[in-house]
């Protein structure tokens, strides 16, 4: 390589960065604004130094200042590629792929001539100047006291540029080669632990520049049981955000990981990204019903159960391994309350619905016998709201809601149809084990609920002081089996999930789509995931019942689609005694 090479090179990097420069035009009165200007003056100032200072007037001195320009070029031009793509209007795709080129062809020509500009290959390029790095190690040797304060200056501003250079390096690498990821909660215990740390490859998952859909070609397809890292769909997917994303993961690396500006608009850190597994792929619809996840294709058009599901989900956090458990913060479930929630499960399964229908007309007929007897005076009708009827307003209100019934014109009425109009409206579950185990957990809620609600009418009736009732042997039973499924009613939705994606109006499957998979925690009781949503609110617990009993939902299932894919765990670095390819460690 000689001056002549390298003044070419010079100007050909110039070109492209003054052309890129002008992609960068905008007429909105934004920040997108400052892009050009940003840009053009770094150029003009490449240029200046390059062809005036060191070419036409042979000042060697400026060699340095040149490579540093040169080192820095890639990283100004793609700052100001951001800038130009953060305003309110955005940038056409074309012109983003002119502008991606560009900068490739300006970067890796800036890293060209910064190679033959670097101390060690200076002296190769001609004489004059490796006689100009020879007087510079001269002087060095004679240096007085005040070269060396000098020196120890140069030095230090030698360590901060060498900083800010590896963070703009880091940034490219986490944009399109590798990243390092901290697991931040235990959803995934116990595969992850909080503060285990992950290396994620993210160049076969179509890595884009930032605020663009240009990037390198999508590859990698994923299976179930990968554990994956992707943008949380729970959140905006706008510029805006973006934006956000892209300066808080500069600030991160730039304050070594002390400052995380990621937050949502409450101010309370995002989720973002995600780290879970995949458990459904394309061309599937699932169902996970008692901890079963099932699924179906158009080729097999049966719900059957995944058994890989169950080798990596895991529901009770006490029966791992003892090596683990000092690792893990927070049990959703005690022994005794898995021990419970299984014992709803099977009575749920071997309940009858004859011998129920029975049970229930004569709770009904009961009530009103006692509702005929009572002395409280009869005045308007009763109607109670979905949140009257949830499941811990029935439990913990049932002497509210005896003395309404009892009080009203139309309470026995009521009471009745709230326990026996099901019964002539029991319909084909078919393969949807979901909507019957919920019909089926509503019939139990609300037998319990009339129990209770018989026994304080019975009560009331008989005249029995309040205290009295307090230590009732048969409503302090029914407390503790109401405790059950209303513990049980919590952990529905974590649990279990409804067909998905929902069948057509027509009761036809539909399926996950091409490119989209379906990711789940494998700390099934401790994981807000793909299954739920990040608000709650009320719901019926079955909609075949026009008195079903309700409880507060998240249940909202979605699919990833892949571009929002950044890769798949390869190893797990730290801690090292629990070093090595993710997938079954935690068992």
């Amino acid at each position: 390589m000689n001056i002549k090479r390298i003044q070419f090179l010079s100007l050909l990097c110039c070109i492209f960065s003054a052309v890129f420069s002008c992609t960068l035009v905008s007429f909105h009165a934004d920040i997108s604004l400052i892009a050009f200007p940003v840009s053009l003056i770094f150029t003009v100032l490449l240029f200046f130094f390059s062809f005036k200072k060191l070419f036409s007037e042979s000042k060697l001195a400026f060699i340095s200042v040149l490579r540093e320009f040169l080192q820095y070029l890639p990283y100004v031009l793609l700052i100001s590629f951001v800038f130009r793509r953060s305003g309110e209007t955005g940038t056409p795709y074309a012109l983003d792929i002119v502008s991606v080129i560009l900068w490739i062809f300006a970067s890796a020509i800036s890293v060209v001539i910064s190679y033959y500009l670097n101390p060690k290959h200076i002296s190769k390029v001609s004489g004059e100047w490796h006689a100009f790095v020879e007087a510079k190690k001269a002087e060095r040797k004679n240096r007085g006291q005040t070269a060396l304060v000098k020196a120890t200056v140069f030095e230090l501003l030698s360590w901060i540029d060498a900083l800010v250079q590896a963070v703009f390096m880091v940034l490219l690498l986490n944009i399109f080669i590798v990243q390092l990821y901290e697991i931040p909660s235990e959803s995934m215990v116990p595969e992850f632990l909080i503060k285990d740390r992950v290396v994620v490859f993210k160049t076969l998952s179509g890595p884009k520049f930032p605020l663009s859909e240009v990037g390198l070609p999508y590859i990698k397809k994923y299976n179930r049981g990968d554990i994956v890292v992707f943008r949380n769909p729970h959140y905006a997917n706008d510029r805006k955000s973006e934006v956000r994303t892209f300066l808080s993961q500069l600030v991160y690396m730039c304050t070594l990981t002390k400052v995380n500006l990621n937050v949502d608009e409450k101010g309370n850190q995002k989720a973002d990204p995600l780290v879970k597994r995949v458990c459904g792929v394309a061309g599937e619809q699932l169902m996970m019903q008692d901890g079963i996840l099932y699924v179906r294709t158009k080729d097999s058009p049966q719900f059957t159960a995944v058994d890989s599901d169950a080798s990596w989900a895991t529901w009770n956090l006490n029966a791992v391994r003892p090596s683990l458990k000092s690792g893990i913060h927070d049990f959703p479930l005690t022994e005794s309350d898995y021990a419970d929630l299984l014992s709803v499960e099977e009575e749920r399964k071997n309940l009858n619905f004859d011998e129920l229908s029975s049970e229930c007309t004569e709770i009904a007929t009961k009530f009103e016998a006692i509702w005929k007897k009572s002395s409280n005076s009869k005045s308007g009708t009763l109607s109670f709201s979905d949140e009257q009827l949830s499941v811990y307003s029935l439990f913990i209100n049932s002497s509210y809601f005896t003395a309404g019934l009892l009080s009203s014109q139309n309470g026995s009425e009521w009471f009745s149809s709230f326990m026996c109009d099901w019964i002539s409206h029991v319909p084909e579950f078919s393969d949807d084990l979901y909507s019957e185990a919920n019909f089926r957990l509503n019939l139990m809620i609300k037998l319990l609920s009339g129990k209770m609600i018989l026994r304080n009418a019975e009560l009331y009736i008989s005249g029995v002081h309040n205290e009295v009732w307090q230590r009732d042997v048969q409503q302090n039973e029914n407390l503790q089996n109401a405790q059950k499924l209303y513990t049980y009613v919590m952990l529905l939705d974590l649990r279990n999930m409804p067909i998905f994606p929902a069948n057509a109006d027509d009761g036809s499957p539909r399926y996950i789509p091409e490119n989209c998979y379906f990711m789940m925690g494998d700390n099934r009781f401790n994981s807000l995931d793909m299954r739920h949503s990040y608000d709650r609110w009320t719901t019926k617990l079955t909609p075949f019942d026009a008195y079903s009993v309700t409880y507060t939902t998240d249940m909202q299932p979605q699919y990833v689609h892949k571009n929002r894919m950044l890769g798949s765990t390869s190893y797990r670095f730290w801690p090292v005694s629990r070093a090595g390819i993710p997938g079954h460690t935690g068992r």
